[in-house]
């Protein structure tokens, strides 16, 4: 059996290798697919399918968190170094966020423009959440405390994000800071292909909340009867979001289902809870419990794929030549970056750890050779 499918936890990282999937098949559609290709009901499939990747990277940003957090109190940490861990590590994400915009800003050349450097992209958000995640566990330091304060915040930050986006927009931050808020950039008003913290930074709370009840102690022991019960709860969400979304009196001036509207961050949550059984189930009793499972190998290095994939599907190295492609070539081009980001991923998954193999293999023939040096010069020290 695979070493990844005996871990219990392996369905969170098939759950991260679908959002990959779904990221390359909408990626590599946008950027390639030109003509009568862009007209048709399959890039619309396609970009429907691209509205689960960020959503799912976030959530999962959020079971992540919620787990660390859960065996750092098991092993008796103080709430503040806890907090200051996780805090610490949303910054190490943020801080690639900025790298990675340094890196296509400079690879972008002579063209990019120099806000893009300032543009707020998924790593951001992640980053920027984890933060937020991590100070929050400082101020709830129980398990049951912890479910009720992500999921309020979860609930206020998608119920601001309406007026947040259009009628009370923070007009008086310099743009690239209302970017975080709205998404707004330069473009002096919000655009729908950025990550702002509103709403996206709601998935991580929503994950941090179904987190911490997954690995319960009662959950760790009727784990199979917990997630049929996400896949339960994720059908009524849903299906009270559409029923919200029916009703005649809206709450807001300015009504955008599918960008801002609580009821579809609703629907998603609903969606992400239904994937969870899911995943556990094929996880467990699926395929991948005998044969290698290529979502779970690229859940285990997702970071690393989504930050190659892009300069080859949207950047100078684009592998196909954009908006130039009918369906059966970008399809190709697809199966091509899956198959390489599936060995850069196994490459990197093998290579793990094999830095400090090598270092501790050249102390280990240094030392000697130093203190072999060292007896021989205080030996000539004695003589003299």
């Amino acid at each position: 059996m695979p070493e990844a499918t005996k871990n219990r936890f392996a369905y969170i990282d098939w759950m991260r290798g679908l959002a990959c999937a779904l990221m390359f098949q909408t990626h590599c559609y946008d950027s390639w697919l030109g003509g009568a290709a862009r007209e048709t009901k399959f890039i619309q499939l396609s970009q429907l399918g691209g509205t689960l990747p960020a959503p799912l990277f976030l959530f999962l940003a959020g079971v992540s968190v919620a787990l660390t957090t859960d065996r750092s109190r098991q092993k008796n940490l103080a709430p503040n170094e806890i907090a200051k861990t996780t805090i610490r590590r949303g910054f190490e994400i943020f801080g690639l966020g900025l790298l990675f915009r340094v890196q296509e800003f400079l690879l972008g050349q002579p063209r990019a423009p120099w806000t893009d450097l300032l543009r707020v992209d998924i790593l951001n958000t992640i980053g920027l959440s984890i933060v937020l995640m991590g100070a929050a566990s400082w101020f709830a330091r129980t398990r049951t405390r912890n479910v009720a304060l992500a999921v309020a915040v979860s609930a206020a930050i998608a119920l601001a994000t309406p007026p947040l986006w259009t009628t009370a927009r923070p007009r008086w931050l310099p743009w690239y800071l209302e970017s975080y808020i709205n998404g707004v950039h330069n473009l002096d008003k919000p655009q729908v292909w950025l990550f702002p913290l509103f709403p996206w930074a709601a998935f991580a709370f929503a994950g941090l909340a179904a987190g911490f009840l997954l690995f319960s102690d009662w959950a760790k022991k009727n784990l199979a009867l917990t997630v049929l019960g996400f896949g339960v709860a994720g059908v009524v969400v849903y299906k009270l979001s559409l029923w919200l979304d029916a009703r005649p009196t809206q709450l807001y001036a300015v009504y955008d289902f599918w960008h801002t509207s609580p009821n579809f961050f609703l629907a998603r949550v609903g969606v992400l809870f239904v994937i969870i059984p899911i995943a556990y189930g094929w996880s467990q009793w699926g395929l991948p419990r005998w044969v290698f499972s290529p979502l779970t190998q690229l859940g285990q290095t997702s970071l690393l794929v989504y930050w190659v994939h892009i300069e080859f599907v949207y950047g100078r190295f684009s592998i196909m030549a954009k908006r130039a492609q009918t369906i059966p070539r970008a399809t190709l081009g697809l199966a091509i970056i899956f198959v390489a980001m599936e060995l850069l991923s196994l490459a990197r998954t093998r290579m793990k750890g094999r830095g400090a193999e090598f270092w501790a293999a050249v102390r280990k023939r240094v030392r000697p050779q130093v203190e072999t040096s060292e007896k021989r010069d205080s030996s000539s020290s004695r003589k003299a």
